[in-house]
């Protein structure tokens, strides 16, 4: 046994030596939080001056820029980024944050267009870095990392690996978001995923401030952001590699430092063959055993909208840009479609026919059964918005401030409005002769379905776009259309007039709604554990029943559609709660993952069907 602990002694020892060895002394600079916005200077002025302090540093060899380099993902605001950071004289690497994720008029093409990439991989002095996203993409929720983004980095580790003979290769991870509970839902699959390689640090942001966390044992710094502080002054990190260790100091532009981090390249600082300290809690599932999956299909990408179901056809878009066929009873592979970006909103399907827009800047039409491409119309930006079809015409919004018509079987376009100030994504509201949808221009619309003339405009009177009506999809009842938005407040607007005529903030609803079948009463999902009714034909706000649900905290936008006298709705913690619609009592829970369930769609009085960010289907048995 001695001679056995002494070998194993000198194998740990040639391995740390030989680390040591190709471990080259380097350092780099880290710059986030950015929010460049076109509306201010000021932002713009503060990346200037960091990265002329930056320039005026010798010795770095490289720098990252760990997301949100913009407030609005604009691509104005990216490409004045691009330009800024163009003036280093540093090579840098940039990753997206959750303010050009979630907030995107191309669903994130433009980041790649003008950086060349949602990732990045390099090697320098013998640390393999790796930046990724944590999203959350376009749909408002929690950071999650997808799946072809752990399959990615877990590939690229053993490949380098592989290729450099050395497989204990030192990794530094870069994201925007910490990998923590509450901030990303899938941070027990990213730190299990990553635990059994030689992991040293991750670097982030999004926190605005210095910070040193524990990812699970693997150790994560955040550094502040680059916007001035109270006292006017901006900052970035400065990390010093050496054989043995990694240290780091936060600079600020009045000449101060404050020291980050001092880790040993040596320590093993998390056991390689342990588990997440925490995973999600699924006991909700015992409570409620009746119901359960007929099928699950965990699919190798991310699912960012609902699925449209034809017959025994399922049709489902995902964030690799496959639209794909499934047959319903058990979830079998019918035919798959791979278009050239990827597909953010909900396709439709009706008579042989399934339409989707793609962030390739296309609308396209399939033959349901074989897959076939019917037609295609070209657009000059991404098409984000969801799918309505409606009387053989389908209607959908661009992000080129175009909202179309176009005939279901021909594709010809049968009108086209060019009015509109911001990107679409919603699903348009078709009834009585109108169709009404919100953009992200604090503005919501209403054509007349004929001709695609204006009948009215509604505005919430709020400035910054964030405040928008637009992920919301409107409903319509008894001549009025009602809305939630991200000021947290229920509207009713006059369908013919568009003209307010009432509205709340009782419940701080956001962007969740859904109508009764009978057209009486408003569903909407508040941001705090509470899912609520109101009367649709009171001409003041009137609450029919409340229910605490205890769902915690809560902002993901999903719909809450009704079926047989059930409402359901779902979370950004993969739960779905199925209600009496008239009374407001739970039925039933359901917690078929942690990440964000996109809104369910109901097939008959037992079944529905679920697709979530983390890239599952399920049709559930309830």
């Amino acid at each position: 046994m001695k001679k056995t602990f002494c070998l194993i002694v000198l194998l740990i020892g040639f391995v740390l030596s030989m680390q040591a060895q190709q471990i080259k002394h380097f350092r780099f600079a880290q710059i986030t939080d950015l929010h460049l916005n076109p509306n201010s200077p000021q932002p713009t002025e503060d990346l200037l001056r960091s990265v002329a302090a930056i320039n005026a540093t010798d010795s770095l060899d490289f720098v990252l820029v760990t997301g949100d380099l913009t407030d609005n993902g604009d691509r104005i605001s990216l490409q004045k980024a691009k330009s800024c950071l163009d003036l280093l004289r540093y090579k840098y690497y940039t990753i997206m944050g959750n303010h050009e994720t979630k907030w995107s008029e191309s669903g994130c093409t433009a980041f790649t267009d003008i950086f060349g990439s949602e990732r990045f991989s390099f090697i320098h002095g013998g640390i393999l870095f790796l930046g990724f996203n944590s999203g959350p993409l376009i749909r408002m929720a929690l950071g999650h990392v997808p799946p072809q983004d752990i399959a990615w980095a877990k590939h690229e580790i053993e490949t380098q690996s592989q290729r450099l003979g050395n497989p204990r290769l030192p990794v530094m991870l870069v994201t925007h978001y910490p990998i923590l509970p509450g901030d990303v839902d899938n941070w027990y699959e990213v730190t299990d995923a990553l635990r059994p390689y030689n992991v040293r640090l991750f670097i982030g942001g999004h926190y605005h401030r210095n910070k040193m966390f524990d990812y699970d044992g693997l150790p994560g710094i955040l550094t502040r952001s680059n916007l001035r502080d109270k006292q006017g002054t901006t900052g970035y990190s400065i990390f010093t590699v050496t054989p043995d260790s990694i240290t780091s100091y936060v600079q600020n532009s009045d000449g101060s430092r404050r020291p980050m981090v001092a880790l040993s390249l040596h320590t093993n600082y998390f056991d390689h063959q342990g588990h997440a300290k925490q995973y999600p809690d699924y006991s909700v599932n015992k409570q409620y055993s009746k119901v359960k999956a007929q099928w699950r299909l965990a699919t190798s990408t991310a699912i960012l909208s609902s699925a449209a179901i034809l017959n025994d056809h399922l049709f489902v878009g995902d964030d690799a840009g496959n639209l794909t066929a499934y047959r319903l009873k058990d979830g079998r592979q019918l035919w798959q479609q791979s278009l050239k970006a990827r597909i953010v909103g909900t396709p439709a399907a009706t008579d042989g026919i399934v339409v989707c827009g793609s962030a390739d800047k296309n609308i396209y039409g399939f033959d349901a059964k074989s897959g076939k491409n019917l037609w295609t119309v070209h657009t000059d930006a991404p098409v984000l918005g969801a799918i309505n079809i409606t009387h053989h015409t389908v209607y959908v919004g661009g992000s080129d401030g175009i909202f179309r018509a176009i005939d279901l079987y021909s594709g010809q376009q049968k009108w086209q409005y060019e009015g509109v100030k911001g990107y679409i994504e919603t699903l348009p509201l078709v009834t009585d002769g109108s169709v009404i949808f919100g953009a992200w221009d604090n503005t919501l619309y209403c054509l007349n379905t004929t001709n695609g003339t204006e009948r009215w405009r509604w505005t919430n009177g709020e400035q910054r776009m964030h405040f928008s009506p637009a992920a919301v999809w409107p409903v319509s009842s008894n001549g009025r259309v009602f809305i939630v938005d991200p000021r947290r407040v229920l509207t009713a607007i006059d369908l013919t007039t568009g003209k307010t005529l009432w509205s709340t903030k009782q419940s701080m609803v956001r962007e969740s709604i859904g109508l009764s079948a009978d057209g009486l009463r408003i569903y909407a999902k508040t941001m705090n554990d509470s899912i609520v009714c109101y009367s649709a034909t009171s001409d003041i706000p009137r609450q029919l029943w409340a229910t605490n649900a205890q769902f915690g905290y809560e902002h993901a936008t999903t719909m809450l559609p009704e079926y047989d006298g059930t409402v359901f709705s779902t979370t950004k913690e993969g739960l779905v709660i199925a209600l009496d619609g008239k009374t407001g009592r739970i039925k039933w829970q359901h917690k078929v993952g942690n990440s964000l369930v996109n809104t369910v769609v109901p097939i008959d009085k037992h079944h529905l069907v679920t697709t979530s960010t983390d890239g599952c289907i399920y049709l559930l048995k309830h």
